[in-house]
């Protein structure tokens, strides 16, 4: 087994990037030095669905941190999201995300293990 360094990373050195998922991410901890998880946030402008995918292999969870949405995971209907709710999302299970508010759907997207572009699986 392998141990993680102490390490602190910086917010300010994680550029924001668009996706094809239409979403904006910044990874705050993505590294295969510390492969047991991954931190990203994650960025919706209002109005805008992500795309249908999943990841294989990997546990994701979203900490919601500012706005309002509706989350579809697996065959669950659109579920309204708010500050604080956290969703699980299952390996292999589908998933989309809606920003149904007037401002930004900010939120953190914990990955277990990290992600990485293999998992992802486009499903549209």
């Amino acid at each position: 087994m392998t141990e993680t360094a102490p390490s602190v990373q910086r917010a300010a050195d994680a550029p924001e990037f668009p996706t094809q998922e239409r979403c904006h991410i910044r990874e705050f901890s993505n590294s295969e030095a510390d492969p047991a998880l991954s931190i990203a946030q994650a960025r919706v402008e209002p109005g805008v669905t992500t795309r249908w995918h999943s990841l294989d292999g990997t546990t994701e969870r979203y900490v919601i941190v500012a706005g309002a949405g509706e989350v579809e995971v697996g065959e669950r209907g659109p579920t309204r999201i708010g500050p604080g709710d956290v969703v699980v999302i299952p390996p292999g299970c589908r998933q989309r995300i809606r920003n149904s508010g007037a401002s930004d759907l900010l939120f953190l997207a914990i990955c277990s293990p990290r992600f990485t572009p293999e998992a992802y699986r486009e499903l549209e």
